[in-house]
C-alpha cells in the first residue's frame, strides 16, 4: 500500500520538482544572456579643491581643472558643459 502510494504519487512529484528546477535554471541563465543592457558611459571625474567659477548660463559653480574654457572678448568664460557653452555663444 506505502510502496503503491510512493510509485503513484511521491515518484512523480518528486520527478516534477526536479525537472522545474533545472527548467527554470536553464531559461534563467539564457533570459540573463539575452537581455543584458549596454553599459552607461560613465560621468567624467570632477576633481576637488581648487578655484570655483560659476557658469553664466545655468549659476552652476565648476572647478577650474574641470571646467570647459572659452575666451570670449578676450576674458576666459569657465561653462560646466558643452551645451551651456554652446548656449552661451547662442544669444
Amino acid at each position: 500500500m506505502i510502496s503503491a502510494l510512493i510509485r503513484e504519487f511521491v515518484l512523480p512529484l518528486l520527478l516534477f520538482l526536479f525537472l522545474r528546477a533545472v527548467l527554470r535554471n536553464v531559461f534563467a541563465n539564457f533570459r540573463g544572456s539575452v537581455r543584458r543592457a549596454p553599459k552607461a558611459p560613465q560621468p567624467p571625474v570632477a576633481h576637488t579643491g581648487g578655484v570655483l567659477h560659476k557658469d553664466p548660463v545655468c549659476g552652476t559653480y565648476v572647478s577650474g581643472d574641470s571646467s570647459i574654457t572659452s575666451t570670449i572678448d578676450g576674458q576666459v568664460v569657465h561653462f560646466c558643459s558643452k551645451e551651456c557653452s554652446q548656449r552661451y555663444r547662442a544669444r
